[in-house]
C-alpha cells in the first residue's frame, strides 16, 4: 500500500497540494500517478483536502492536525485502516506528482523485507548539491545510510569530482517498523537539520538506500512547480 501524507499548509509554498497540475490539484496528480503502482490512500490533515480527494474519487482519510511529520501521519493512517503489522507500506510525499513508477515499485518491493526503513537516492550535480532543499545522503557498506544533510556531503577536499547522492523523499517500512519509528524520541540532529529520518540513525536504526535513476522533481516552491511543468 502507498500512503500519501497530505498537509494543507506549507511555509515555502502555501496550499501547494491544491496547486493545479494538468487541470487537477497536485495531491490528485500525485495519487493518480502512484495508483499505477499499487493501492493508494491519502492521509489528510484538513477537511478541504479530504473533500478534494473525494471529488476526484481518490481514497482518503482524515488524520490529526497535530502531527509534526508526514511519517507520524502515515502511522496514524495505518492504525485507522487497521493494516497488518507485516504489510509493506510506502510513505510518498504529496508533492511528488512526477515520480517514476519504477522508483515507487522498487521501494515497495524492497519494503517487504527491509530490516527497518528503506528509501531511495540518485546521483545529482554539484550545483544541485549546493541547494539546501536537496537533501544529500552518504552511504556505507551495503548501501546503508550513514548520514543525511542539507549541506553538500561528503566534502570533496581534493576536488576530485566525488559524486553527490540526492535523497528522494520516499520511505518504505513494514507497518510495525513504521509504528516503532514514530514511537522513538525525537533527536537533536533532526531538530537541527529538520530531517526526520535522522531520528532513525540517531537511535541506531538502519536505513537501507536503493540507488535509482529519476528525473522527478519534488515541488517545494512555486519555482519548482514552474520548472517541473516545463519539463513534462
Amino acid at each position: 500500500m502507498i500512503i500519501i501524507p497530505a498537509r494543507l499548509q506549507s511555509v515555502r509554498f502555501p496550499r501547494k497540494l491544491l496547486a493545479t497540475i494538468h487541470q487537477v490539484p497536485m495531491i490528485v496528480a500525485t495519487a493518480r500517478n502512484a495508483q499505477k503502482v499499487d493501492e493508494v490512500v491519502v492521509a489528510c490533515d484538513d477537511a478541504l483536502l479530504l473533500k478534494v480527494c473525494e471529488d476526484f474519487a481518490i481514497p482518503a482519510i482524515l488524520t490529526d492536525k497535530t502531527h509534526t511529520s508526514g511519517t507520524d501521519r502515515c502511522a496514524q493512517a495505518c492504525q485507522i485502516l487497521q493494516l497488518d503489522p507485516q504489510m509493506p507500506v510506502v510513505n510518498l510525499q504529496g508533492d511528488e506528482p512526477f515520480l517514476e513508477h519504477e522508483v515507487i515499485a522498487t521501494l515497495l518491493k524492497a519494503s517487504q523485507d527491509t530490516p527497518f526503513m528503506h528509501t531511495c537516492a540518485k546521483i545529482i550535480t554539484q550545483q544541485e548539491a549546493s541547494d539546501p532543499n536537496w537533501v544529500k545522503v552518504v552511504l556505507g557498506d551495503e548501501n546503508r545510510a550513514l548520514y543525511f544533510s542539507r549541506a553538500p556531503i561528503p566534502y570533496d577536499r581534493d576536488q576530485k569530482g566525488h559524486p553527490f547522492l540526492g535523497h528522494i523523499g520516499i520511505y518504505g517500512f513494514q507497518v510495525h517498523h513504521l509504528l516503532e519509528f514514530c514511537s522513538l524520541p525525537k533527536s537533536p540532529l533532526e531538530e537541527i537539520e529538520k530531517l526526520e529520518q535522522l531520528r532513525a540513525l540517531y537511535h541506531q536504526k538502519p536505513i537501507q538506500v536503493s540507488l535509482v535513476q529519476s528525473h522527478s522533481l519534488g515541488i517545494d516552491t512555486p519555482q519548482d512547480l514552474e520548472n517541473a511543468l516545463k519539463r513534462c
